[in-house]
């Protein structure tokens, strides 16, 4: 197993290599992804759900059960949840052209979440979807659906706050790896159904607990 100091390494070179770009296409298929574990365990658990647009219809879903390989560490998710993640993704049928993760993308300490990390090593574009703050601030943030407010660290914009349903707290969207701002929070929004969560991570997340509970 590597070390703490060696991942971190990975992470900073990594995050030299995120784009930041324009999407520049409206995708129609996009992959949410999600894992669960107990904590004390090390067993853990991936979903992938692949969905197409602008039907929100569920094309493929592929979990998967197995033993960790990486203990959980803050900072460090990735290198816990992407063994299992990647091992999902070989069971694929299909290429998602977006991907939604249940995480951070550059909105982490070294710019280098579970969304960016993906991003990199599958080379397919990754947003960040998650329901708490890593870091950043933000300011005020509207009531309405699809209402934002810019997500801040160390003086540079790292994501949105963004009011998916009304009235339910904020998700925070960064983008990981291949697409920029805009477009991240473009596409979450063409995700979204009548919850919170945008449909591919929402039923990625139903999915790991599912099997979680077998």
């Amino acid at each position: 197993m590597i070390t703490y100091s060696e991942a971190v390494a990975i992470q900073k070179q990594f995050a030299s290599q995120v784009q930041l770009i324009p999407f520049n296409k409206q995708p129609t298929l996009v992959a949410g992804v999600d894992t669960s574990f107990y904590k004390g365990s090390d067993n853990i658990f991936g979903g992938i759900i692949v969905i197409r647009l602008p039907e929100l219809e569920t094309v493929e879903v592929v979990s998967i059960a197995e033993k960790e390989c990486f203990p959980y560490i803050p900072g460090l998710l990735s290198f816990k949840e992407l063994p299992t993640l990647h091992k999902a993704f070989r069971k694929l049928q299909s290429r998602p052209e977006v991907i939604l993760v249940d995480g951070q993308g550059i909105a982490h300490p070294r710019r280098m979440g579970i969304a960016s990390h993906l991003g990199v090593e599958l080379g397919i574009p990754t947003i960040g979807c998650a329901k708490s703050i890593l870091v950043g601030t933000y300011a005020a943030l509207g009531e309405r659906k699809g209402d934002r407010a810019l997500l801040n660290h160390r003086g540079e914009q790292v994501g949105y706050a963004l009011r998916t349903k009304i009235r339910c707290n904020p998700l925070f969207i960064s983008p990981g790896h291949l697409i920029n701002f805009q477009d991240s929070v473009t596409i979450v929004m063409q995700c979204m159904g009548k919850y919170r969560l945008p449909e591919p991570t929402r039923r990625a997340h139903n999915e790991v607990n599912r099997i979680r509970r077998l």
